[in-house]
């Protein structure tokens, strides 16, 4: 449906909703409801987790949910396909459409432009802005959806939709929406040398710290010398190549035998099996626990228990690779001591032994030797771990970036209507 002349309501456009390992965008979405801005979620995918994040509960907008695969809802497709050929905008969004699936012949692209006929159709006439999360496959949904309705678009870039998505698609993108931001400087220099330099800006997600309990006033000085009260080390994320957790359990394994410990990991993914089975044939299988998804409450408390958080990201053969991972906000919102690799957004947090411990990314032998000092040295885990704490609350507050996408959101939706191109 086409906008009316006085809508100001935002469609905030994502992959999948609710999901445990985004929620930063839970984050913003519950942050600006807040501050008024009148929202409502559009997701290409279902949940596919049971637990939520309290955020999730907390969020009011409304959320609609696009045919996941267009043989599922073959009606819904073929009304918007045939409202569509009414549409103004119809001719340019097959040029689009066409340009891009001579580059790039996959069904998924022939899905991204079915459901943007649904969307486009079903959109209230109430809603005037569009903002997706992901410059990959979202966007291109988000982007023929505002060729056929004239509605303006903005976007939200990550990591993985940075690094993968071709130069071409990215540049075609940026060209036609109104702005961009994303959430490290490494993926901001990117973008803006395939745009326009003004078109793209640097927002941290930050961490909104009301969410969390102030850290632990004291830990144990555990040191790994004690088989009753071993070194507890955590992590969390999705198994998956970036990740690097084949690099942690090869670390793990290295360790001396005298030091003891224990490890868990927190976090679904297509690769928990065949970690679980690394761990196995490395023998060390009785020290580590593989815990699977877990609700936000649950996590905090395992980190407010565990002495070092441990994340050894490096870039998959996909080109896939992580921006600055929220969970390293978390951790140091415990004042937990934090060990991870100098690559992608990490270090423009951690700083090399000032918030933290960094190793190059892949270098198993690194990372073990680095975890083995840390285990043994609860004196300088307190200082990295109070020191991330600073950093976290005097640079990395959440309040900053969102009042930079207030304004921006704001604005577009008082900009002028876009007049879809006529065939």
């Amino acid at each position: 449906m086409l906008p009316s002349l006085t809508a100001r309501r935002i469609a905030v456009v994502v992959k999948g909703y609710p999901r445990l390992s985004e929620t930063f965008i839970a984050q913003e979405i519950l942050a600006l409801e807040q501050r008024g801005l009148d929202l409502e979620i559009w997701s290409l995918r279902h949940p596919t987790e049971r637990a939520v994040h309290p955020m999730h509960k907390a969020i009011k907008a409304p959320v609609t949910y696009l045919p996941e695969y267009l043989y599922e809802e073959p009606l819904r497709v073929l009304r918007g396909a045939v409202w569509s050929l009414s549409q103004k905008g119809f001719g340019a969004t097959v040029r689009a459409f066409w340009r891009d699936l001579k580059r790039d012949v996959t069904a998924n692209r022939v899905r991204r432009l079915g459901q943007a006929l649904a969307m486009a159709r079903e959109l209230p006439e109430d809603v005037r802005h569009l903002h997706v999360h992901y410059l990959h496959t979202p966007a291109s949904v988000v982007r023929y959806a505002a060729l056929l309705t004239g509605r303006t678009w903005t976007f939200s870039a990550h990591a993985k939709d940075i690094w993968t998505t071709p130069d071409w698609e990215k540049r075609e993108k940026m060209a036609e929406a109104l702005w961009g931001v994303t959430c490290t400087a490494q993926g901001a220099g990117h973008l803006q040398s395939l745009s326009q330099q003004e078109k793209m800006a640097l927002v941290y997600h930050g961490l909104d710290l009301s969410r969390f309990p102030s850290p632990p006033e004291s830990r144990p000085a555990r040191d790994g010398s004690n088989p009753l009260d071993p070194v507890r080390i955590v992590s969390v994320g999705r198994a998956v190549a970036k990740k690097g957790y084949g690099d942690l359990i090869r670390a793990l394994a290295a360790l001396p035998q005298d030091l003891q410990w224990r490890f868990a990991h927190v976090g679904g993914g297509e690769l928990l099996n065949s970690l679980k089975q690394q761990a196995q044939d490395a023998g060390i299988a009785d020290k580590v626990v593989f815990l699977g998804s877990k609700a936000q409450p649950d996590i905090i408390a395992l980190l407010r228990e565990a002495d070092v958080f441990v994340l050894p990201s490096k870039e998959a053969r996909s080109g896939d690779r992580d921006g600055l991972p929220n969970v390293i906000m978390e951790a140091a919102s415990q004042g937990l001591a934090i060990l991870a690799t100098d690559f992608a957004g990490i270090p423009e947090f951690i700083r090399n032994d000032v918030e933290g411990q960094l190793v190059p990314p892949g270098d198993w032998e690194a990372l073990s030797n680095a975890l083995n000092l840390l285990a043994r040295d609860p004196a300088r885990r307190k200082i990295l771990g109070d020191a991330a704490f600073s950093r976290l609350r005097r640079d990395f507050s959440m309040e900053g970036g969102i009042d930079v996408l207030e304004a921006r959101l704001r604005a577009a939706t008082q900009s002028p209507k876009r007049e879809p191109e006529r065939v």
